[in-house]
């Protein structure tokens, strides 16, 4: 397992959001490259970016943003989601340097996309499924859909995905915890690799995530952006845990 700090870009700035929510952005910092080469001096292993305006818009929005990162980084690999809708966009992206696109919204309206973009792109993809009592959200996270997580996974199994994100939109970026008990579920309910995403506060949630790694293979990575950026977090020790 690695842990995989998120660097989320809104007006070109680097924020950090309550449950998705733009009013709630809390900024820390001017430079999207400047804090990519700080996580690959503390040893990130890689780096998970989301485009929020993106995300609301549709369409990439901070396009200089990631190319800063994507520079910084060098061969870091950089994930990265927000407004990737269209089958150009994922070839944009992914020519231009980045390890895995993820995609949500597209995925869930027209699932032969996601299928498309797997077979063109195998290993190159990762699914965004972020829910919200159940129920996968979509559109920046402002839309809830009919759609439950055992549906989906059910659809995307034969796909060629480099794994799963699974998010707790109301774990994300409150410091209440992970989602322990659906992060379970999915891992025992799909083949995919998965990465874990939202709520984590302190080292104790590192060492929860370290014993389900140690009980499930596809456990791959967990990310975080508040914990680290409000210090509750420490880089290094908390990667050394998953690394022990």
């Amino acid at each position: 397992m690695i842990l995989i700090p998120a660097i989320d870009l809104h007006d070109g700035r680097c924020v950090q959001l309550q449950r998705g929510l733009l009013e709630t952005a809390t900024k820390y910092a001017d430079d999207a490259g400047v804090l990519a080469q700080h996580w690959c001096d503390q040893g990130a292993q890689r780096i998970h970016v989301v485009d929020l305006d993106g995300a609301f818009e549709g369409r990439s929005i901070n396009v200089e943003s990631v190319e800063r990162i994507l520079h910084n980084a060098g061969d870091i690999p950089v994930q990265l989601g927000g407004g990737i809708r269209t089958t150009k966009d994922v070839e944009f992206w992914l020519e231009s340097g980045i390890a895995q696109v993820i995609v949500g919204t597209r995925a869930f309206e027209q699932p032969e996309f996601l299928a498309h973009a797997t077979e063109r792109y195998p290993k190159r993809v990762i699914l965004g499924l972020d829910t919200r009592k159940g129920r996968i959200s979509t559109k920046g996270w402002q839309q809830d859909t009919a759609l439950t997580v055992n549906e989906v996974l059910k659809q995307v199994a034969g796909l060629e995905l480099f794994a799963i994100i699974y998010t707790d939109i109301d774990q994300d970026g409150m410091l209440s915890g992970v989602n322990a008990l659906t992060t379970r579920h999915i891992l025992e309910s799909s083949s995919h690799d998965l990465i874990a995403s939202g709520g984590i506060q302190s080292m104790n949630d590192i060492e929860e995530l370290r014993k389900l790694g140690q009980q499930y293979s596809n456990l791959i990575g967990a990310i975080s952006g508040t914990a680290l950026y409000e210090k509750r977090l420490d880089f290094a020790p908390a990667q050394n845990i998953f690394a022990s």
